[in-house]
């Protein structure tokens, strides 16, 4: 008997202790993650958040399901706060443009990037110059001195916000050139590019994801990229005109250049297991062939990044942010 109860003992102990040396089980939702776009639909942030998810639930990547939540307010500063708010929340997400830095830059409202986790840098995004298909501009050079012989402002620019990204770009083409836009802010770049289809601004510094459609359908034509290199992408998207074949804004003598995030981040305090969970399953999303081709329909420069290299090229942008908007005078009075 006293050698069975040893053995039991024993048997207790060996159970106990190979429990011990199991690792534990990794973090993983218990609920619906919300998925937070700091800007409004139709725009590329929104576009891609929802491109996300839907890759997600048609892979069965994540048990538990995926909302997307529109919360532009306040040049996203709605959405930012809104999750700065969720300390330490696995069930949250966030997509960044460069509102990240501007909107706190320009409003002075409490609110830095260093108040998330980084997760992922999913891409970075293209500016491309926009105009009508019916005005006779085939280059900038073209679109500058029709500017350049009318008078100040005459030239509207349509963009997403007040001294945002679009703002700053179009800021610095006034600067390389001399010449003065009347800049119009909208909500987001899918209304940006209906107001340049519809001729009430004489042109956009849109992403390509958000004017392929109207491109695509002959509306809108572009002129450059902002980027020191073509795009990589030489499928035709119209019947004579590939991404590839829009030149750069440097070729054309506008030294301008521009790229802007879309990065993925969780409210502050997140575990590293939550964020490993998040970047395993985003790593699933860009090894399917649809985010591929996603890739390529919106122009996206295919960059990607996690962990601390993530963490110090947002702080580098973040200064790069902050001299660009000292320089156009859009910086919050203190």
């Amino acid at each position: 008997m006293k050698s069975m109860l040893k053995r039991g003992r024993l048997a207790v102990l060996a159970c106990a202790a190979l429990t011990a040396c199991l690792p534990a089980l990794a973090w993983e939702p218990s609920k619906t993650v919300e998925f937070v776009v700091p800007a409004g639909t139709g725009g590329g942030a929104d576009q891609m958040a929802r491109f996300i998810q839907s890759v997600i639930a048609k892979n069965h990547l994540m048990k538990e399901p995926m909302v997307v939540v529109n919360q532009g307010g306040g040049a996203g500063a709605e959405g930012f706060l809104a999750v700065k708010g969720d300390q330490g929340d696995g069930h949250k997400l966030i997509i960044t443009l460069s509102n990240l830095f501007t909107t706190p830059l320009a409003t002075g409202v409490p609110f830095n990037w260093k108040d998330l986790t980084p997760v992922e840098m999913m891409a970075l995004d293209e500016f491309v110059l926009w105009v009508n298909a019916d005005t006779p501009y085939k280059t900038s050079q073209e679109y500058i001195a029709a500017m350049k012989a009318a008078p100040p402002g005459k030239f509207k620019m349509g963009g997403t916000g007040s001294k945002q990204e679009d703002q700053i770009v179009t800021v610095n083409i006034e600067k390389q050139t001399g010449v003065k836009f009347t800049y119009i802010p909208y909500k987001g770049g899918g209304d940006v590019a209906t107001q340049l289809v519809g001729k009430h601004v004489d042109s956009t510094v849109n992403n390509p994801i958000e004017a392929v459609a109207q491109w695509r359908a002959g509306t809108l034509r572009p002129l450059c990229v902002f980027d020191s290199k073509v795009m990589p992408y030489p499928n035709k998207v119209t019947k004579d005109m590939s991404w590839q074949d829009i030149p750069t804004c440097k070729s054309q003598g506008l030294n301008v250049e521009y790229l802007m995030l879309r990065g993925i981040f969780m409210p502050g305090g997140a575990t590293p297991d939550m964020v490993k969970y998040y970047v395993d399953v985003l790593n699933k999303v860009r090894e399917t062939p649809e985010w591929k081709k996603f890739m390529e329909d919106g122009a996206f420069n295919t960059s990607h990044m996690t962990g601390k290299e993530y963490a110090d090229w947002v702080a580098n942008a973040e200064k790069t942010h902050e001299q660009l908007m000292k320089e156009a005078g859009f910086l919050a009075k203190k």
